[in-house]
């Protein structure tokens, strides 16, 4: 039987989802599970995910017809198919994970390809969605944590080790800044992640006696956030304008780097644009050498939540 469909596998820090893709970047057939009930226990979470695999294969009618598995994941290094101390995944956040071969293994063989979930992202948003025609660009995922894929003259970065790309993990604020997952202090991940924007809000309701909708939510997220901040709730609105500037201040060290077309912006946290988009672009350009001063954009994802990581993510496996 001839073998013309893929699986692309996007592995976050709450969901990973799956979707079964053709040659033409047709999402098929998609299915999601949680990636954060398994605790330390990897082989249960490979197990997991591969019975949704093969769920999402039936639901799509191509049974027999997967010729690879494309995976994007935290942490996920493209050489050696290692998921190796990912803060915002349990079962990898100690130690290093052999999930390529593990899912191959429990999918009959069929050959599993992994990267970086960012990396993922860019690929697809390069193939597919807004960074289509650009070969030089800084793909960022805000979510769970901040991720990041760089491509340079078309080509994704890699490094010599498989690891480059963690730009959420440089050091936003030097002194005094907030524990990190991974375990170091002041990482951008600790500040504009969906967990960050939801820590800093519940840090500054603390601090003050401020009037805010916020004070009323028991568990706060960075939806309840997002929701306070569309209402006009005040507190809201400058966690959003702080997170944004400490967003466009690491850019502006990123553009120095590599010259970027374009930083695009990807994941839950990215829809709030409307309030993060003025102060990341001020920020930027008030921080950035004057030879890139307004000339780098900031674009959002053009794709569905989801669809970037998964099309990005399936593109590796053909």
């Amino acid at each position: 039987m001839v073998k013309n469909y893929v699986v692309g596998i996007d592995v976050g820090g709450q969901t990973s989802k799956i979707g079964v893709v053709d040659a033409m970047g047709n999402v098929l057939a998609q299915s999601v599970i949680r990636s954060d009930v398994f605790g330390e226990d990897a082989g249960a979470f490979v197990k997991a995910l591969a019975e949704s695999v093969r769920e999402c294969v039936v639901k799509s009618g191509k049974e027999g017809q997967i010729r690879g598995i494309g995976v994007g994941a935290p942490n996920g290094n493209y050489y050696t198919g290692v998921v190796a101390f990912a803060p915002n995944l349990a079962w990898a956040a100690k130690r290093a994970v052999n999930f390529s071969d593990m899912l191959s293994e429990e999918l009959d063989g069929i050959p599993v390809i992994l990267t970086n979930d960012a990396n993922a992202a860019a690929l697809g948003e390069m193939t597919y969605g807004a960074a289509k025609g650009m070969k030089n660009f800084i793909m960022i995922t805000l979510g769970t944590g901040v991720g990041s894929g760089i491509v340079i003259d078309g080509k994704v970065l890699y490094g010599h080790d498989g690891f480059a790309g963690e730009l959420g993990h440089t050091r936003i604020i030097r002194n005094n800044g907030r524990l990190c997952g991974c375990g170091r202090t002041g990482c951008l991940e600790a500040y504009c992640s969906a967990i960050g924007v939801a820590r800093t809000a519940r840090e500054w309701l603390d601090m003050s006696d401020e009037p805010s909708s916020l004070r009323e939510v028991v568990n706060i997220s960075s939806k309840d956030v997002y929701e306070a901040a569309k209402q006009g709730d005040q507190l809201a609105l400058r966690v959003f304008e702080h997170t944004g500037k400490l967003l466009g201040e690491a850019f502006a060290d990123f553009v120095a780097f590599s010259a970027p077309e374009a930083i695009v912006l990807f994941g839950g946290l990215a829809r709030s644009k409307e309030f993060l988009y003025e102060p990341m672009m001020k920020a930027m350009n008030d921080n950035v050498l004057k030879i890139w001063k307004d000339k780098v954009s900031i674009v959002f994802s053009s794709l569905k939540e989801s669809d970037a990581a998964i099309l990005g993510a399936s593109a590796l496996a053909w």
